[in-house]
């Protein structure tokens, strides 16, 4: 029924606790087939203990760094299953989750089943992410198209909480592209192509946040590749006559927040191509604009785009700098919060069921090592 792939590259640390999370629940309609993308680290030993104890298991192994669409898309090729989900190998299945999608995908038949996930932090904190608010606070229909339940639009792009019918993606022809933001090339076609679309509200996935190795957290020149992806998915958005003029409008801002929020971060674009980077942004700005004008959303975001819109950098730049200060005196003013304890968990721990792009490490010799988009 299901074909989890997994893509490994320098994970030796965090392998066991992912392979476990999936071999080890009761569930046994499944292959898991790994994708060794040249670890250097030990993790071949670990697959292959693990392929030679458990026959559900497939090991694929490239010679050299490839990167992670490469990964998936060589995990895609070789797996049988009537699903497909594509989970990171630094990241976990909470336990029970595998029989609760079983039973949802049996139950609906979808075409795509986007599912709630948690993100877990160094520190022991757990942030929900819940689908609870795509559908304006409606319960969402049992299966319906996105331009039926726009809201999806805002769950975070990411791959991982996408279980895929793989009838349905293959004859789509959808693939993973190269570089750094490979998920948003291929989650906003995926959406708009699936007429059947299913939700469960449940945190299915456990999304960890590495203090260290992530993308997120590494300054430099790969962050541009960013707007290849999403010029791809703007290319195919005007191919598209189908596509109703809110569903782009939604896209177009969407964009725009996810190019701003990597031009924002701190630890990526480096300081002395940020202007160049914020030009980037205008140019597709301009290009992708839609056609009957775009109404940008409120608040200081909305004057973001604004800005955007009018290539005043040195406003944006100001923007930014004031709110530097601002979040700086308050933290200094304001009382520190108690950091919560780091909580220990064991390799099949459940995580609390819930009612908001290049995966982890940005090292590697190849021209596209471990990539997530990360807003």
């Amino acid at each position: 029924m299901l074909s989890v792939i997994v893509p490994v590259y320098q994970v030796r640390d965090y392998l066991a606790d992912c392979l476990d999370s999936i071999l080890g629940q009761p569930f046994s309609d499944l292959e898991l087939v790994a994708v060794d993308d040249a670890s250097t680290d030990g993790c071949a030993e670990i697959l292959a203990g693990y392929a030679a104890r458990d026959p559900r298991m497939v090991v694929l192994t490239f010679p050299v760094n490839r990167g992670l669409g490469a990964a998936r898309n060589a995990g895609l090729a070789r797996a049988t299953g009537e699903y497909v989900w594509f989970v990171d190998a630094d990241d976990w299945l909470p336990a029970g989750t595998l029989p609760a999608v079983a039973d949802r995908l049996t139950g609906t038949r979808p075409d795509l089943l986007v599912t709630a996930y948690t993100r877990h932090y160094p520190d022991g904190r757990i942030r929900h992410c819940p689908l609870s608010g795509v559908a304006g606070g409606a319960p969402p229909p049992e299966v319906f198209a996105l331009r039926d339940v726009p809201g999806l639009l805002q769950v975070l792009h990411i791959t991982c909480n996408k279980v895929i019918r793989r009838g349905f993606l293959t004859n789509l022809g959808l693939a993973f592209g190269s570089g750094w933001y490979e998920d948003v090339s291929f989650s906003f076609p995926l959406m708009l192509a699936a007429p059947r679309i299913s939700l469960l509200d449940r945190c299915c996935y456990a999304y960890r946040q590495r203090p260290s190795g992530a993308i997120t957290c590494t300054v430099s020149d790969r962050h541009f590749e960013v707007f290849a992806h999403w010029d791809r998915v703007m290319a195919g958005l005007g191919s598209a006559a189908e596509v109703s003029s809110e569903l782009r409008q939604l896209i177009f801002e969407r964009m725009i927040w996810h190019l701003l929020q990597v031009l924002g971060h701190p630890r990526r674009v480096p300081p002395h191509r940020r202007r160049e980077f914020f030009a980037e942004i205008v140019t597709r700005y301009r290009r992708h604009v839609p056609p009957g004008g775009y109404r940008p959303p409120r608040g200081t975001l909305g004057l973001k785009h604004r800005l955007v819109g009018r290539g005043a950098y040195r406003l944006f730049a100001a923007l930014r700098a004031a709110r530097q200060v601002h979040v700086g005196v308050v933290a200094r003013v304001r009382p520190p919060l108690p950091v919560q304890p780091p909580v220990a968990r064991s390799r099949t721990r459940p995580v609390e069921t819930a009612a908001s792009s290049p995966s982890r490490s940005a090292g590697g010799p190849g021209p596209d090592a471990r990539s997530r988009p990360r807003p």
